[in-house]
């Protein structure tokens, strides 16, 4: 299976789980889980919501994790702070990377919006060097998008 296959069939999984759910954190709760069981080589998915400047622990699959990230520190931080996407091929050479857990070796962090305006990002770390490329980007930012979207169309506010 081609990973834009992969990624077709897990869009329209997320969108099954999230479409008519109007609670965001059971959707994070959800789209965690879904991503840690389908996709390989990843030791910890979750959510860090963005609250009073600050990233705080969301819903997420793995062991246990940070609690707070300030924003612009670690890999969490920065995509949040420059709200933009953070793949990283190898965490231990990111400058002021934040390890929560020392087996991990990879990160991609993306962040989530509702109207522009950062609210979380979605976290997933790796044990595999290099592991995420531009294909696993374009997939989980279409799914990002479509958690926005839903969050829009259920009319959450900020």
């Amino acid at each position: 299976m081609t990973k834009n296959t992969f990624y077709r069939d897990l869009y329209k999984q997320v969108e099954a789980l999230i479409s008519d759910e109007t609670d965001v954190i059971a959707n994070m709760a959800n789209v965690s889980a879904l991503l840690f069981e389908q996709l390989a080589d990843v030791n910890w998915v979750g959510f860090y919501r963005l609250i009073d400047d600050e990233l705080v622990l969301g819903p997420f699959q793995g062991k246990v994790a940070c609690i707070r990230i300030p924003l612009g520190r670690g890999v969490c931080g920065t995509a949040a702070s420059k709200n933009e996407v953070q793949r990283v091929a190898d965490v231990h050479a990111f400058d002021g990377h934040i390890a929560c857990d020392a087996s991990s070796n990879a990160e991609i962090v993306l962040p989530l919006r509702l109207n522009e305006k950062v609210i979380a990002v979605l976290d997933i770390d790796s044990i595999a060097f290099n592991r995420f490329d531009s294909d696993d980007q374009a997939g989980l930012e279409k799914i990002i998008s479509l958690f926005e979207n839903v969050m829009i169309n259920h009319g959450v506010v900020n």
